[in-house]
């Protein structure tokens, strides 16, 4: 059974949800704030959390702060998904905290169900990765492992979530090729994007910031205006 962390001050919001989840299938532990939210995180009471639900709004500190915690944790427990729930589904909220690494975001108020899609979905991405004959591409210093999920630079990891891991993969095995915002999306089989939706820009941003020499000026991953991005094919 997969388990799943909870951290959210809503005491009867948490109630409702997890009793959802619980019959959806999943063991869902509850932390009300980021503190113990924390504590659990680094000491589970049985299985390390598959996934981590993360309230925005917390009273003892902010979930963008909480979520970059998380991510400066040593080894699997620094890349633990992390779902956020944002309380007003500000965009600005929104792109901060996939900036530091979250792997999606819900808006309150959600239907419980369309939080189970999305957890579902990233926990899917996470297991399966995408399905592609090669396991191992090789650009110049870049080497993608699609078994091992890892990314290397001149022999150096560079960290990334399992979310723009599986956007790095739809673009570099179709190096060469231009991919709307709309068709990465639909390949990594994610949720439709919105109107002025910038998740994508953001983690490509995390992405060029991983693997590119010069974040500013990227090689590889480039911006197609008007479009979408390409996997350039050149060697270095």
């Amino acid at each position: 059974m997969q388990q799943l962390l909870m951290i959210e001050d809503d005491v009867r919001l948490a109630q409702m949800v997890g009793e959802y989840l619980e019959r959806s299938g999943y063991a869902v532990t509850h932390a009300i704030d980021a503190k113990a939210g924390m504590a659990l995180l680094q000491n589970p009471p049985a299985a390390a959390p598959d996934l981590v639900i993360l309230d925005l709004m917390l009273p003892d500190m902010d979930g963008l702060e909480v979520c970059r915690r998380i991510r400066a944790l040593p080894g699997d427990q620094g890349q633990v998904p992390v779902l956020m729930l944002t309380a007003k589904g500000d965009p600005m909220d929104r792109i901060v905290g996939l900036e530091l690494g979250a792997d999606d975001y819900l808006p309150k108020p959600f239907e419980p169900r369309e939080l189970l899609a999305r957890i579902r979905a990233v926990l899917r991405r996470r297991t399966e990765g995408p399905q592609q004959a090669t396991k191992l591409m090789r650009f110049g210093s870049l080497e993608v492992d699609r078994d091992a999920r890892t990314v290397l630079v001149a022999g150096k990891p560079c960290e990334l979530t399992s979310y723009q891991f599986d956007l790095l993969i739809t673009l570099a095995e179709r190096a060469g090729r231009v991919l709307t915002r709309d068709q990465i999306m639909e390949a990594v089989r994610g949720r439709e994007l919105e109107a002025f939706d910038r998740s994508i820009d953001v983690h490509m941003g995390r992405i060029r910031a991983a693997i590119e020499v010069d974040p500013k000026n990227p090689k590889r991953i480039l911006t197609v205006r008007g479009v979408g991005y390409v996997f350039a094919k050149q060697q270095d």
